[in-house]
């Protein structure tokens, strides 16, 4: 799934391409109307795609950001304002393209769900192989109050002492480490492969509860987070199956991970060993983190 440094590089390369267009149309693919149709949230959430797709016509993009994990993209028309929001899922990527043969990979051409047309004649191309993505049309953020759960940023001032707090508060103290920072509602964009890192380089066990790490080390470990992700960003992120940026270019942090996917620990030599936290596989290695 891809984590804040990815949505950060897909924001980085669609806000310049995409901001000031305004959009003539929208189509949603067959797989997703059929899916909408059975009852199914599929991609297009929280309104029949019709509304979703007579709504956005005429609509400009002002400005496209990053939140966590989603990315936000502004619009406006005359004096009203909406929010599309848009979460990658695990495998959601966005082309800005003149038309849809020009998206480099056969996989991604398979799995158009969403082509925003624009007045200009260019394309905005929504594409997800296992449709776990979502487009949802807000009127603002406190329209879906999950979106107003979020910690803050990782980056930003007071970040380090809300995860000390939350980090403390009985609904996370004896929940395993691994579980409370992929939490959003604890630290925002950190999923497993960079929640992996992170707790490796601060050597602390994935299952150890945040309740028995002192509050030096929780430190310790928010600035590694905070670390990792910046480098990543650096990277363009990690391109571990799926993700791509706007360009279909894909990132190169996974070169530089000491122990997401690993078989063997790089500091002592030994075998590594998984454990799954959360539904997701938590790779480790016995002698360097307790």
């Amino acid at each position: 799934m891809p984590e804040l440094p990815e949505v950060e590089g897909v924001v980085r390369a669609l806000a310049p391409v995409a901001s000031g267009r305004t959009i003539r149309r929208v189509a949603i693919s067959e797989t997703v109307i059929r899916s909408k149709e059975a009852g199914k949230e599929a991609i297009v959430k929280g309104m029949p795609v019709g509304q979703f797709t007579s709504q956005l016509a005429g609509w400009t993009i002002d400005s496209i950001e990053r939140r966590s994990k989603y990315i936000y993209i502004h619009l406006s028309r005359e004096a009203s304002c909406r929010l599309l929001v848009s979460h990658l899922g695990m495998t959601g990527a966005w082309f800005a393209v003149g038309s849809v043969e020009d998206i480099r990979e056969q996989k991604f051409r398979n799995h158009i769900h969403a082509v925003f047309e624009m007045e200009d004649g260019g394309l905005l191309v929504y594409s997800d192989i296992r449709r776990f993505g979502e487009l949802r049309l807000l009127t603002c953020a406190e329209d879906h109050p999950s979106l107003l759960e979020m910690a803050p940023e990782p980056f930003d001032d007071e970040a380090e002492s809300f995860f000390i707090h939350k980090a403390e508060t009985p609904a996370f103290r004896k929940k395993a480490i691994k579980e409370v920072i992929m939490d959003g509602r604890v630290i925002s964009g950190c999923g497993n492969i960079y929640a992996t890192e992170a707790l490796f380089r601060t050597g602390i066990h994935p299952k150890r509860t945040a309740g028995r790490i002192s509050e030096a080390r929780k430190r310790q470990l928010f600035r590694e987070i905070a670390a990792v992700l910046r480098e990543s960003i650096d990277a363009g992120g990690s391109s571990i199956s799926d993700y791509r940026n706007i360009n279909g270019e894909a990132g190169s942090m996974q070169d530089r991970l000491q122990m997401y996917g690993r078989k063997t620990c790089p500091v002592c030599g030994a075998q590594t060993a998984a454990v799954q936290i959360a539904g997701r596989t938590s790779t480790y290695c016995k002698k360097c983190q307790h």
